[in-house]
């Protein structure tokens, strides 16, 4: 039996969708309520190519009563808070977020979304530290903790990064496993601001991390702060990998 033309069109067209559909899709959200950085929109730009790169949708914007409710959230497999500052969300935002994450969705942090919300306890935890204080940008070595973690083959064992390295307050949660770290001794960490002092965080001084959070994922690199680092092809993998992580849930063994 011959299928008409109209329905061997209509199947034509639905195979062609299932073919260009894309791997998953990605929330970008960029919103300030404090310090609104110049790489922001390097950093968009760095998201979007990741989409074109790797075949993941991606939809930006910083209007959170646009996206933080059920119905648009349940479309993405990840938010990412790309160089949020302050308090951005509404509580009703915020219960949605939650409901979001808890019913297994991922969420990706970089560099000030540790400067995010921080009188919301739940946000806090799920980011697992939040930024101090920092001092002037410098050129550090930058070293892995973890090579077995999406992203994370392509970095040195030791290298050097220029950044704007954040100091930490005390960990939010005990279940992080660290990807990378700074060493100390090779810049100088202490600053004094008005209101708050650095001295460093000692031997240890983490700069990206995850975690499984709450019913989802949870991943956060402190890397980001320049605009010109969105342009680093071992940085933008390492944040591909994060998203990949997030999205997805699935690892990666480098050895």
């Amino acid at each position: 039996m011959r299928m008409p033309a109209a329905a061997l069109a209509l199947s034509g067209m639905l195979c062609m969708q299932g073919a260009l559909a894309e791997q998953f899709n990605v929330l970008l959200f960029t919103k300030t309520a404090g310090w609104h950085h110049d790489s922001i929109h390097a950093g968009v730009t760095a998201v979007q190519e990741l989409g074109k790169l790797h075949d993941f949708g991606v939809f930006w914007t910083a209007d959170a009563e646009r996206v933080f409710n059920d119905k648009e959230l349940a479309k993405y497999q990840a938010v990412v808070f790309l160089l949020t500052t302050g308090d951005v969300l509404t509580e009703a935002q915020q219960a949605a977020f939650e409901r979001y994450i808890k019913a297994g969705g991922g969420y990706v942090g970089v560099h000030s979304a540790s400067d995010t919300e921080y009188k919301w306890p739940w946000y806090t935890k799920m980011v697992g530290r939040m930024f101090h204080v920092h001092p002037a940008v410098q050129t550090a070595v930058l070293k892995v903790e973890d090579r077995n973690f999406p992203g994370m083959e392509r970095f040195a064992p030791r290298s050097l990064a220029t950044e704007e390295w954040y100091e930490f307050g005390p960990a939010q949660s005990d279940r992080l496993t660290y990807l990378l770290s700074v060493d100390e001794s090779t810049y100088k960490p202490q600053t004094k601001w008005p209101d708050r002092e650095g001295k460093g965080m000692g031997s240890f001084h983490p700069v990206s991390w995850y975690q499984p959070y709450d019913g989802g994922r949870a991943f956060y690199t402190a890397l980001g702060h320049l605009p010109a680092t969105y342009g680093d092809p071992v940085f933008r993998h390492h944040l591909y990998g994060g998203i990949y992580w997030a999205t997805t849930g699935r690892g990666f063994k480098a050895e």
